[in-house]
């Protein structure tokens, strides 16, 4: 921790009680601030644990990590999880004596996570046998199980533990893990039945849902789909991206067959579930004498097949209560609000009663046999203290249960602090410092009180309200300086406290709760009638949940203020009788978000966890403390420097400055002396280095040398040798192979292959070629030929189906055009499209019309007529059959191939068309006189449709063409400075076009 100190100003310090200005809250989260913005999201004050939750994995939970903290001393190493582990793990083992760790903090800031890391470190570091190995598998995975029945997603947290739990973990002599205990408190029933917006219930109606087998969900009666359940659907989040439910579902299947749960414990359990299920989905009607009646009792049916009862007897309870007099039971209907309380009241408590059983099951698989003597260590994973801006009776117990958890950390504290330096005779009088420890009894005090006063009103005669409960908080606690209502307090607090709200001061501050909902939460009534029903339940669960003897007792339950407050003093007496640590976990902000620090949030929990009050009772006295000998072997070389405070076996510092001051000495000192050693041991080892590298050098110039004389005489020797092979091959070059040119020739192929790589054609249209030497031609030439065809094979692959049509279609266009019209160079290097009118553009009444034949291709044109030559917009439809000239939702003309005799069109740039059809053909009125943008495509594709040759005639001048059977018109092609088309004076039809520049 004092190697760290170098760095504080950058990453802050690791221990809060080394700040300077340690009663200043804005430097106690500017010291937060500086580690989290690092990732150093572990922080101590003194022996306690500050975590806050990164919303990332790090990377510092791996085995190696685990084995960097085993069996090291508690301020060795930066602050850890793991270290707070194996503390208390080390002492267990050492003082053969019991510890608990105490982990709590808001929902969402990593409790369930922190206690996670705390089982898998022992699970990985502590020894083991194969026997063992069992029990410890069975403490990592009653986890998962307890998740799924104890966890649910809330606005701050997707798993969000909704039941505080303490395990304890037991180890042998030995310090192998042989078992453990579990003991649940106050799980929020009411989740059960009711969720806020954006939250879920229990994860485990979500993972039977998502992840159950087909035949699992059909015996239910039970459906995939969440939103089909009234208890899974009113927060309106169902579905979850950031949970896996079905993968969480395989998780717990698992789990329930190491921690030794039977195929008949499942069937039950599972039945429970979904019976709760069906329970919320009974719908409730009021006939006309104002009772409820049930007119659906599908329902009834399967929670009654589920659970084991008569359905009948099920309806009855849900729709009645029987009312016991001295001498008689009278059976009542229930109004629609009491029976919905009704079916509700049976949801929680089957739920609520279940889960105490699940706790139990796993509880007895974890059990130890060996009954010698055990040390344990336990986890405490529980709510932190709360404040919503709506505080109800849920908040009421756990704040309570904060207000003690607080007051056993400030008296084990200043007891520990009082201990220690008792033992090195130090005189120390914090009696400033149990201020605190005052407020905690004065609020456990109010605390008693009010649950007493909820009690009586519970269970007191004649009609009780949440109004008149607060009237008797008024009347016996008013006077209480940490109590306050609307009518108590002053002008000035009235405005902030509700009619139906009181006020009171805790050690973390005030926190108005509303009284709305208090009695009937307290109660918590399971109607007898509906007891009854559970009781004779076949289900071997509910059978152990609900016992005939409950029956019998005529004595009120418990109310839940006070089993809550028994199981806390229960609690506290475990923990009293082990040894403390303590973890306290934040969260950096609302959005789970990785590397967020929201300074506001962060400082409410600051101090709703105490943090500051526990920071000042370890400053009370000196914040710095080692032991003489670690303390000197660190700082032996800078003691004559500084001075300091000694007791018997410790250093003690009382300021912070002081320790950094020795710090920053040490850090100086040891870089001066380091240096100085650095340089003398340097100027040594370069000395036997030089002498030994000015040897070796000698040796080796000398080898060195005679080898170079030596490789040269060979490298001469072989250039005169392979000289002579080359001059002579050269001058028998043209003489068959024999071994006077043997050489000379392979190497002029070789070369010649090797360059040639480099001159390959790239495509079909290259020609070019490398020349080659005279004894090569032929194989030159069928190489040559060889790459050709390689190349036209390549080219002709590469081919698709859509180009080669593409092909074949310029084909037709050059066969019909070529040389003959103008403007055909340019159509080469323009693909044809498939149609130029998508199927949107035709009037789906044409569509109808010629429904039988598909459009093959389509076109804009103008139409002349054949009389005045008035040019109109039309669409030139091209099938397999026929041509359509279609004006808007009209067939103008229909032109079986069968009947058309010819296409005609100029040679010039113009895009005149002429479709001749047969003048025998009195259906027809004449040829159609067309014009159109691509007449190069429009021509080819009516040609390729036509299957027929001889059919295109490209004329120069003029055409004559049909206006009509019998009746011929002219029309004349001439070229112009503008495009021009028009009736000329003998009645003829001019198409003046201008000539291309190509032409």
């Amino acid at each position: 921790m004092e190697g760290a100190l170098t760095a504080r100003d950058k990453v802050g310090v690791q221990d809060f009680v080394l700040l300077d200005a340690y009663t200043s809250e804005s430097a106690f989260l500017d010291n937060l601030r500086k580690r989290f913005s690092e990732n150093l999201i572990y922080t101590y004050i003194g022996t306690l644990l500050v975590s806050v939750n990164p919303y990332q994995e790090l990377g510092i939970y791996t085995v190696s990590q685990m084995e960097l903290y085993q069996g090291v001393n508690f301020f060795e190493l930066p602050p850890h999880i793991y270290a707070i582990a194996d503390n208390a793990y080390r002492m267990m083992c050492s003082e053969l004596n019991n510890h608990f760790i105490l982990i709590s903090g808001e929902s969402g800031a990593g409790k369930t996570e922190a206690s996670k890391k705390i089982l898998q470190y022992f699970a990985v570091t502590c020894p083991m046998t194969k026997s063992l190995q069992i029990a410890r598998d069975r403490l990592l995975l009653s986890n998962p199980v307890l998740e799924a029945f104890g966890n649910a997603k809330t606005l701050r947290n997707d798993n969000s533990s909704r039941f505080g739990k303490y395990m304890d973990i037991q180890f042998d002599y030995k310090g192998v893990p042989v078992g453990g205990h579990i003991i649940s408190y106050l799980i929020e029933k009411s989740r059960v039945v009711y969720q806020n917006q954006g939250e879920r219930n229990f994860h485990i109606f979500y993972q039977l849902l998502e992840g159950g087998e087909e035949e699992l969900l059909a015996s239910l009666g039970l459906e995939r789909d969440p939103q089909l359940y009234k208890y899974l659907s009113q927060g309106h989040c169902a579905k979850e991206s950031s949970i896996n439910d079905k993968n969480d579902w395989k998780t717990v299947s698992s789990a329930f067959s190491v921690i030794d749960f039977t195929e008949d414990d499942l069937e039950n359990l599972f039945g429970i579930i979904a019976s709760v299920l069906h329970l919320g989905n009974i719908c409730f009607e009021e006939n006309h004498q104002g009772c409820a009646t049930v007119p659906d009792t599908h329902e009834i049916k399967w929670i009654s097949k589920l659970l084991g009862v008569h359905p009948s007897i099920l309806l009855e309870a849900l729709t009645h209560r029987k009312i016991e007099a001295k001498t008689e039971e009278v059976i009542c209907p229930l109004t629609l609000e009491l029976s919905v309380y009704a079916r509700d009241a049976m949801a929680k408590a089957v739920y609520g009663r279940t889960f105490t059983w699940l706790v139990n099951k796993i509880n007895s698989s974890l059990v130890n046999k060996d009954f010698t003597k055990k040390t344990v260590i336990g986890l405490l994973d529980i709510y932190g203290f709360e404040v919503f801006d709506k505080n109800g009776f849920e908040q009421f117990c756990i704040n309570y249960c904060n207000e003690k958890l607080q007051q056993l950390l400030i008296e084990r504290t200043l007891k520990a602090e009082q201990a220690e330096y008792e033992m090195e005779g130090i005189e120390w009088e914090p009696i400033q410092y149990f201020n605190n420890k005052i407020i905690c009894d004065l609020v456990e005090e109010r605390h008693k009180g009010i649950i007493s006063i909820l009690d009586e009103e519970c269970i007191r005669p004649g009609p009780a309200t949440d109004l008149s409960f607060l009237e008797k908080l008024e009347e016996k606690v008013g006077k209480h300086a940490h109590f306050q209502t609307r009518k108590l307090a002053g002008p000035k607090g009235r405005k902030r406290i509700g009619w139906m709200e009181f006020r009171l001061c805790h050690y973390a501050g005030e926190v108005t709760y509303c009284t709305k909902g208090f009695l009937e939460k307290n109660n918590d009534l399971l109607y007898r009638h509906l007891k009854e029903v559970l009781c004779r339940s076949k289900n071997r669960i509910l059978k152990e949940c609900f016992l005939v003897a409950e029956l019998e007792n005529r004595r009120r339950p418990p109310t839940v203020g006070t089993q809550f407050k028994n199981s806390l003093s229960s609690l506290l007496e475990i923990l009293i009788s082990k040894e403390p640590s303590y973890i306290r976990c934040i969260k950096p902000n609302d959005r789970k978000e990785p590397s967020k620090f929201d300074d506001l949030l962060i400082r409410h929990q600051i101090k709703y966890l105490g943090l500051m009050e526990h920071l000042r009772v370890r400053r009370a006295g000196f914040a710095y403390r080692r032991k003489y000998e670690h303390f000197l072997q660190r700082t032996k070389l800078i003691m004559t420097t500084i001075s300091l405070f000694t007791s018997r076996t410790k250093i003690f510092i009382r300021f912070p400055r002081t320790l950094f001051a020795t710090e920053d000495a040490f850090e100086f000192s040891k870089h001066q002396l380091v240096a100085r050693i650095q340089a003398k041991y340097k100027a040594c080892l370069e000395r036997r280095e030089y002498v030994k590298k000015r040897q070796a050098a000698i040796r080796l110039e000398a080898h060195w040398r005679g080898a170079l004389a030596r490789k040269a005489a060979q490298r001469r020797t072989w250039a005169v040798r392979t000289v002579r092979k080359f001059i002579k091959g050269f001058i028998n070059r043209n003489k068959p192979l024999c071994p006077d040119n043997e050489e000379f020739i392979v190497f002029v192929r070789k070369n010649y292959i090797l360059n040639l790589r480099y001159h390959v054609p790239k495509n079909v249209l290259d020609k070019s070629w490398l020349r080659p030497p005279g004894i090569l031609e032929n194989a030159s030439d069928l190489l040559r030929k060889m790459c050709t065809r390689n190349l036209v094979r390549k080219y002709c692959c590469g081919i698709t189906a859509e180009r080669k049509a593409l092909m074949q279609q310029k084909v037709v266009t050059s066969e019909l055009f070529r040389g003959k019209k103008e403007g055909y160079a340019e159509v080469l290097s323009q693909p044809f499209a498939n149609s130029r009118i998508d199927e949107g553009d035709i009037n789906p009444k044409v569509l109808q019309l010629i429904s039988t034949e598909k459009i093959q291709y389509g076109i804009p044109v103008i139409k002349y007529d054949r009389k005045g030559f008035k040019a109109r917009q039309r669409q030139l439809l091209l099938t397999q059959k026929a041509a359509y000239v279609v004006e808007l939702a009209r067939i103008k003309q229909k032109i079986e191939y069968s009947t058309l005799k010819g296409v005609s069109t100029s040679s010039l740039s113009d895009g005149i068309l002429v479709i001749h059809v047969s003048p025998e053909d009195h259906k027809q009125k004449g040829d159609a006189i067309l014009r159109c943008e691509h007449v190069f495509e429009a021509v080819t594709k009516l040609v390729m449709l036509l299957k027929r040759g001889n059919v295109v005639n490209v004329v120069q001048g003029s055409l004559q063409f049909y206006i009509r059977p019998g009746k011929k018109g002219t029309i004349v092609f001439d070229t112009g400075p503008e495009e021009q088309v028009y009736k000329d004076k003998n009645g003829q039809l001019t198409v003046v076009s201008v000539r291309t520049k190509s032409s």
